[in-house]
């Protein structure tokens, strides 16, 4: 699953290590951009014990497998009884396994999955504007490009951009809405044809937009930039 942090957590029934193991798990599905996979090698009752998701509050943070796949499975793995762990990035890369119960393997693991989880970013933003001093009545460009995360999908027609700047300078747009923004895949891009009179100025942007991820859950991205430049 792409978008988050994915964990899957594998474990069996009476299983001391593994009833330890449980309340951290359940603290890490907690966030919203982990996303837990619990594999229980045993019945759904069994299952039910072991269940960190707890049935509804589950939704959008995991779901849960047991039954006789789930104990081939792990025979495959030869990680009978368990706990084992795998933990996954956003882009679905593996990027931490723990191997039994032993305290500094869980810690080690939990301490990836909040460091992964942490430095997701759903958008990043790059401000372009004059880099030297421009003349009075010539043209230049103040732009902005959003780029979302690979994992999420822009909705269409969903942008937002105003400009707010000095009655001095004077711009081809100040407000583009909707489907006049220019969007290629996920890539938001906003670029502005300006003059103005002499002096130093400061100009700001603010774009807002939604987007939806992997699961179908929406979100709202927003930003600020400014542009600043001199006018001779």
């Amino acid at each position: 699953m792409t978008g988050k942090v994915v964990l899957h957590w594998f474990c069996s029934p009476k299983t001391q290590a593994c009833i330890d193991d449980l309340a951290r798990v359940v603290t890490l599905k907690e966030n919203t951009n982990v996303y837990v996979i619990a594999y229980i090698n045993g019945t759904k009752a069994e299952a039910q014990k072991l269940d960190p998701i707890r049935g509804s509050e589950g939704v959008g943070r995991g779901t849960v497998a047991f039954g006789k796949g789930v104990t081939t499975l792990m025979k495959s793995f030869s990680v009978i009884p368990g706990p084992m762990s795998m933990v996954e990035d956003a882009d679905g890369k593996v990027a931490f396994e723990s191997t039994s119960g032993d305290p500094g393997q869980l810690d080690a693991r939990d301490a990836k999955v909040n460091e992964l989880q942490k430095s997701m970013r759903t958008f990043t933003s790059k401000t372009e504007g004059p880099k030297e001093a421009v003349k009075a009545g010539d043209k230049f460009q103040l732009a902005l490009t959003v780029k979302l995360a690979s994992y999420l999908k822009y909705t269409a027609g969903s942008g937002d951009f105003k400009l707010t700047a000095p009655s001095d300078i004077k711009c081809d747009q100040s407000a583009i809405k909707g489907d006049q923004l220019k969007v290629d895949g996920n890539t938001i891009t906003v670029q502005l044809n300006c003059t103005a009179t002499k002096g130093v100025y400061e100009a700001r942007g603010d774009i807002q937009f939604r987007y939806t991820n992997s699961t179908g859950a929406t979100g709202l991205g927003n930003d600020t930039t400014k542009w600043k430049f001199t006018v001779q």
